[in-house]
């Protein structure tokens, strides 16, 4: 209970909101089958472009891909209008998090708020160790503060922006053994398991990222929770058969990056996966097996 009060005080300091949301009435799934999906997180989307839209890629065949309907998009630097107008043209929007580490990415005019989440992370101590490769800090997930700012921002850039699910990146921190802290895969699951609790009381589905990196039983085990998975590179690694239990009962996307769609869109097409192929750095360029 200390412990708690800590926390409550000093996300009141730095004026996150602690109270708890009403539980949402409906919300949308995606179902089964071919759904056409474009990933874009570099930028903020451009609704005229049709790069950015995937309105002018190509199968691997060489026809044209037909037009997402489901587009994953940056849930801080893109504005509800964005959002808004997505909706109009008859498509979802997922909206890309991060919940197990923080980068120093988006100033507080970007997140619409006083002390960006970075900031409060960092002034609640709940920093670990550097992501590899990233100029990010892995978060203290075991923290209560850590729980109450990561809802806050879920609610603000997601929830209030009118999306209809959330990625949330680096859900899996514990498979990393140099976090600077001591996780076990039970205390992922129950960090995981909280957020998502949260996210279904807002009306937002779950899309689970990347369950089959840790190469146990973590897939399965969330997948009461999870609505649907993003996968990356799971043909490259793999390590697509983790996901046996999603397959024919929730939607998967894997996005490949390195393999040619001649490589994987087959086995994709086989298991009912929404593969296609990315850059790195998600600029919009996708070519899509389906």
């Amino acid at each position: 209970m200390l412990v708690l009060a800590t926390a409550l005080v000093v996300l009141a300091m730095l004026g996150v909101p602690t109270a708890p949301r009403a539980e949402a009435s409906s919300r949308w799934t995606v179902p089964l089958g071919s759904q056409p999906w474009q990933w874009e997180l570099s930028h903020p989307l451009k609704l005229h472009n049709a790069r950015d839209m995937g309105t002018n890629d190509k199968l691997p065949d060489g026809q044209r891909a037909p037009a997402p309907v489901i587009y994953d998009i940056d849930g801080i630097i893109n504005p509800a209008s964005t959002v808004a107008a997505l909706h109009t043209l008859g498509k979802h929007v997922v909206c890309y998090v991060e919940v197990g580490a923080a980068g120093n990415y988006y100033s507080a005019s970007d997140e619409g708020i006083a002390t960006t989440y970075y900031q409060q992370l960092q002034a609640a101590g709940e920093f670990g160790a550097k992501v590899p490769g990233y100029p990010e800090y892995y978060l203290n997930i075991e923290s209560p503060t850590t729980v109450s700012i990561i809802e806050s921002m879920i609610d603000t850039q997601c929830a209030q922006k009118g999306f209809d699910a959330v990625e949330t990146d680096i859900d899996d921190e514990y498979g990393d053994p140099n976090t600077g802290f001591t996780l076990t895969e039970a205390d992922e699951e129950s960090y995981m398991t909280t957020l998502a609790d949260y996210m279904h009381g807002l009306g937002l589905d779950w899309w689970i990222k990347n369950p089959d990196d840790t190469g146990d039983g973590y897939a399965s085990d969330m997948y009461n929770l999870a609505d649907a998975v993003l996968t990356e590179q799971c043909n490259q690694y793999s390590s697509c058969g983790l996901l046996s239990a999603y397959v024919g009962h929730k939607a998967v996307f894997n996005a490949e990056y390195r393999l040619k769609p001649s490589k994987f869109c087959a086995s994709d097409d086989a298991l009912g996966f929404n593969g296609a192929k990315f850059n790195v750095g998600l600029t919009g360029v996708r070519k899509p097996c389906l």
